[in-house]
């Protein structure tokens, strides 16, 4: 059983230095026991959070457990997303997500999406990508201080995933700007307050006019975007409505974007750290192959994901009743040492050996092969591209956020700029 000595477990309210580090934080509950029942609610559902490597795995991949709060709660008016009711705009974006949905409806859209982000597709993004990135490094010029995070780790993803659903270049400040605002509804989630959601639902009311145009333009088109297809699809009697079309579109834009930045963001500041690693790869014609999933590993930009009890059942010591939230937390399995040897360890030939990075089971990232590129792509242009990623000060704020965990802002004083 847990320790009588550790606090019922929270997501909220931690302190800058445990947010920038939680991997400490993790290890005495996971050393405590596999699952932890949460801090005491008010009236929502009861919380428990799976620390160790196997029992996240089972939450992840098991069918006791999907993402449809209506389905484990047995009742058709439970609110399906984690979005409060009186901000409509923001839930018809949200409920449309495909991470929120389950069978057949989640089958029928990854089916039509999986071959835009296959691995033959990617491949020929792949010179695309490197322009957008070294495009990017040559912005940043010849400052002594640079905001890596603002220059460089969130417009990267952007202007990607921007480049495969089609979307003007004139429109891109735009739309990051509004994926921003409506991240603000998770960490608004993750504090425990609402302040955040008021922006969040202005940038989907933003969003679900842009995209609604979008796909009017798009009728009858024969353009090769992502956006064209989902409305040819639609047109040909997919499963598709427009709200489903939008819901997808700023789903890519906002999820995409997100984990890219932040898995930048923390890759350089893990090498900074470790100078000879930095060297090694710096040295290297092209990033050792489990370079990436090693860091993914090591700090996943994604740290929690919730699931829910679609029946009674057992979780580690507990039973967990059906209706029950069940949190994930990937970063906590991905250094459980019964599944990776010296899990703290940086090590970036460690054989890239099934870490959660991405999750598991039939929600795993639709856009993993995307990811990876842009994180290799994007990791190699900055060891080539920046001199002096090794030297010089640095000031991180990390943002208020224990599930898309990143900072939101890197200023790095460097010796040498591009």
């Amino acid at each position: 059983m847990p320790s009588a000595t550790l606090p019922r477990f929270d997501l909220k309210g931690w302190d800058r230095k445990d947010i920038a580090d939680p991997y400490p934080v993790y290890r005495r509950y996971r050393e405590s026991a596999p699952v932890h029942r949460g801090a005491p609610g008010t009236g929502g559902p009861e919380t428990f959070y799976a620390f160790s490597y196997d029992e996240v795995v089972r939450v992840l991949s098991g069918p006791r457990f999907g993402r449809d709060a209506r389905v484990a709660s047995g009742d058709p008016g439970t609110v399906p997303v984690p979005v409060p009711a009186e901000y409509r705009a923001l839930r018809a974006v949200v409920e449309n997500w495909l991470v929120f949905m389950d069978p057949p409806r989640h089958t029928e859209l990854r089916s039509l999406l999986g071959t835009e982000f296959s691995p033959s597709v990617v491949a020929g993004l792949r010179p695309r990508i490197a322009q957008i990135a070294h495009e990017l490094l040559e912005r940043l010029g010849r400052q002594r201080e640079a905001d890596l995070v603002e220059g460089f780790a969130a417009p990267f993803p952007v202007l990607v995933i921007s480049e495969l659903l089609g979307i003007p270049r004139e429109h891109h400040a735009w739309l990051r700007a509004n994926a921003v605002a409506l991240q603000e509804a998770s960490t608004t989630r993750s504090r425990g307050g609402t302040g955040g959601y008021a922006r969040a639902e202005a940038a989907s009311r933003e969003f679900a006019g842009y995209f609604r145009r979008e796909v009017r333009r798009r009728h009858g088109d024969d353009r090769g975007d992502l956006l064209t297809l989902l409305v040819r699809a639609r047109d040909g009697g997919a499963p598709l409505t427009v709200d489903g079309i939008v819901g997808t579109c700023v789903h890519l834009l906002t999820a995409g974007h997100e984990t890219t930045t932040n898995f930048l963001a923390k890759a350089v500041l893990a090498l900074r750290a470790r100078p000879r690693v930095l060297d090694e790869l710096r040295a290297a014609p092209e990033l050792p192959p489990g370079a990436v999933e090693e860091l993914l590993r090591h700090d996943p930009p994604v740290q929690a994901v919730t699931r829910w009890a679609y029946e009674d059942t057992r979780l580690g010591a507990y039973e967990v009743r059906r209706g029950s939230r069940v949190v994930a937390l990937l970063g906590s399995a991905n250094r459980d040492p019964a599944r990776f040897p010296r899990p703290d360890d940086l090590d970036v030939r460690r054989p890239a050996d099934r870490h959660l990075g991405f999750g598991m089971g039939i929600h795993y990232c639709l856009g993993a092969t995307l990811a990876r590129a842009e994180a290799e792509i994007g990791l190699k242009a900055l060891l080539d591209g920046v001199p002096g990623l090794s030297g010089g000060g640095q000031q991180v704020d990390y943002a208020d956020d224990m599930v898309f965990h990143g900072p939101s802002r890197l200023v790095l004083t460097l010796s040498d700029l591009p």
